[in-house]
């Protein structure tokens, strides 16, 4: 019996999704042009003749850089709300995690892999 508020309110949301989809999907526009149904290739225009041409992959390598630096924020936060209960060693950890880092970050601009 404790359950069921919980059991009322997921069924109710699951509810409201599938209306919501339905309704999405049926009341939508479909237009179908050029760009809509063209591929996207990471941000490059699309190929013209063959796929398997040569491109720029300094795109890929910035973007594994951001998603390093942003996964680095990701353990600033909850690492912030508990500093206060830590004690050194948790502190300096921390402080050698954002080193390491610093020091990829320099030795990647430093060999240009930034640079456009």
């Amino acid at each position: 019996m404790e359950y069921s508020n919980l059991l009322s309110y997921l069924v109710l949301s699951l509810l409201v999704a599938i209306i919501l989809f339905l309704l999405s999907y049926s009341l939508v526009v479909k237009q179908y042009d050029l760009e809509k149904i063209s591929s996207y290739e990471c941000g490059f225009d699309p190929f013209e003749e063959d796929t398997r041409g040569k491109f720029d992959v300094r795109f890929y390598l910035v973007s594994i850089l951001f998603i390093i630096f942003d996964i680095e924020v990701t353990y600033l936060f909850p690492w912030s709300i508990c500093l206060s209960s830590m004690d050194f060693f948790g502190f300096f950890v921390m402080i050698l995690f954002l080193l390491i880092l610093t020091l990829g970050f320099v030795y990647e601009w430093k060999k240009g892999a930034l640079d456009w």
